[in-house]
């Protein structure tokens, strides 16, 4: 009987501590959107976590409405999202230009609404740009979208635009950068086409001015000069960790761990390591690897 006891106590005890060790493992789900920034900025989540003691699993390759719909359903635990998106795609408001307004207004409704917490805003802004050619950008002293208004109205006709269909009409797009900064093309020089199409036109000379996002990796490859929105017009779609609130509750070590990371990465390093992947070609692994290891955030 005593053996009997002694034995039963010991499965107890074995039970008992193999569970307390389950309980201590730190495991969550990264999700990613199906473009190469998505792809390098979860790899380099990843690698953070494992490195500070985190079991992960990746689901990436997912359209922005799939990966939200995960992150509701608790399928996703942790990724980075757009405040711009967050606002506008997710939660139906309206667009906020000023960065750090956009992203406590999303923080404040997902977390109240949606058990979604926002955290680690970083300077990568993923938003709306006007793009020249940088050599015609210095020969016409053009910076900025007041420049480019001003040299507009004083030489009406003389540049064409390239813009994609949704752009040319949607309210926060050409519409408004016209009323914002008064002025506006001729129609006949605004010619519309498929996105990606407008950055080969600019670099082919058929085109002065083209619509582009901050961080696409052809502003590097074709030497394009950002237009600088001096009106602060395009809304704000800085990238920000995007979690479920159960996570960012048990797991509250995850924003510090991830400060050096949001402090560091801006919209030109963002630029910069899209162009390795996509014009170099090197592995998103790589790159990551590579990245987080320079800038001392991966031993």
């Amino acid at each position: 009987m005593k053996k009997i006891l002694g034995l039963l106590t010991i499965i107890l005890l074995t039970t008992l501590i193999l569970s307390a060790c389950g309980d201590d493992e730190k495991h969550v789900t990264v999700g990613a959107k199906n473009f190469t920034e998505q792809f390098l900025i979860a790899k380099m989540t990843e690698l953070i976590l494992v490195e500070n003691g985190f079991e992960v699993d990746m689901k990436d390759n997912l359209g922005s409405t799939a990966l939200r719909k995960a992150l509701e359903n608790d399928q996703v635990d942790i990724t980075w999202d757009y405040t711009g998106t967050g606002l506008v795609t997710y939660n139906d408001q309206e667009p906020i230009a000023d960065k750090q307004e956009a992203y406590e207004k999303v923080n404040e409704i997902d977390t109240e609404e949606n058990g979604i917490t926002w955290t680690n805003l970083s300077e990568v802004n993923n938003t709306y740009t006007l793009v020249m050619r940088s050599d015609q950008s210095d020969e016409l002293g053009i910076k900025s979208i007041s420049d480019l208004a001003e040299y507009v109205n004083n030489n009406p006709g003389e540049l064409k635009m390239a813009t994609d269909a949704e752009f040319a009409n949607r309210p926060d797009g050409l519409p408004g950068v016209y009323e914002a900064y008064g002025f506006e093309f001729g129609s006949d020089q605004v010619s519309e086409m498929s996105y990606g199409l407008n950055y080969d036109a600019l670099n082919n000379d058929e085109v002065d001015v083209a619509v582009g996002f901050a961080t696409d990796s052809r502003i590097r490859e074709y030497d394009l000069m950002n237009l600088e929105d001096d009106q602060q017009f395009f809304p704000s779609y800085n990238a920000a960790i995007s979690m479920t609130s159960e996570v960012y509750e048990n797991y509250p070590e995850i924003e510090e761990i991830f400060e050096p990371l949001a402090e560091q990465l801006n919209s030109e390093t963002m630029r910069e390591l899209n162009y390795q992947v996509d014009v170099e070609e090197r592995s998103v692994q790589d790159v990551a690897e590579e990245y987080l290891s320079d800038n001392g955030l991966l031993e």
